[in-house]
C-alpha cells in the first residue's frame, strides 16, 4: 500500500480555526488546503466565529490543530490560547495569528506552539501547521 493511499485511509486532521472574520478563515483554510503533505492525512477545518464555540469545540474534543486569530474581536486567540492551554485537558497544539511580526513574543506568553503574522503568508502558514501536525500525531497513540 502507498503512503497516499494509507493516508488517504486514516482519520482526517481537524483543524479549528478561530476568527471573527470569515475572510481570514477562509485565507487560512485556501493557505493549508485539504492535504498539505503527503505524510498527513486529509484536512477537515472546524470553522468557529466566537470565543464560546472554540471551547465548546475543544471541550468535545477531537481537534488535532487550533488556528486561532489574535486579532479576533471581541475575545483575541493569545488570550483564548492561554485560557485553553490552563482548562482543556491535553489541549491540542496551537498556532495564533498575530497583528504584526512584532507580536511574536506574546505568543510565549499565550503558550500557542507556533505564530504566523498578517498578512498570512501561505508558506510560512503551512510550514508552521504541518509541523504541529505532525508533532500530534507522533503524541498520540497508534489505533
Amino acid at each position: 500500500m502507498s503512503a497516499d493511499s494509507a493516508a488517504s485511509n486514516e482519520r482526517s486532521l481537524r483543524v479549528l480555526v478561530y476568527s471573527d472574520d470569515r475572510t481570514t478563515r477562509d485565507k487560512v483554510k485556501f493557505g493549508i488546503g485539504k492535504r498539505p503533505e503527503r505524510d498527513l492525512p486529509n484536512v477537515e477545518f472546524v470553522e468557529c466565529a466566537t470565543h464560546h464555540a472554540v471551547i465548546q469545540q475543544l471541550d468535545d474534543g477531537g481537534i488535532d490543530v487550533a488556528i486561532l486569530d489574535g486579532e479576533a474581536v471581541p475575545a483575541g486567540g493569545m488570550g483564548l490560547a492561554r485560557q485553553l492551554k490552563d482548562e482543556i485537558y491535553q489541549c491540542p497544539p496551537i498556532l495564533v495569528l498575530t497583528g504584526r511580526v512584532q507580536d511574536a513574543w506574546l505568543a510565549t506568553w499565550s503558550r500557542a506552539e507556533a505564530v504566523v503574522p498578517h498578512p498570512i503568508d501561505p508558506i510560512a502558514l503551512v510550514k508552521a501547521f504541518v509541523g504541529l501536525a505532525r508533532s500530534r500525531r507522533a503524541a498520540q497513540p497508534a489505533s
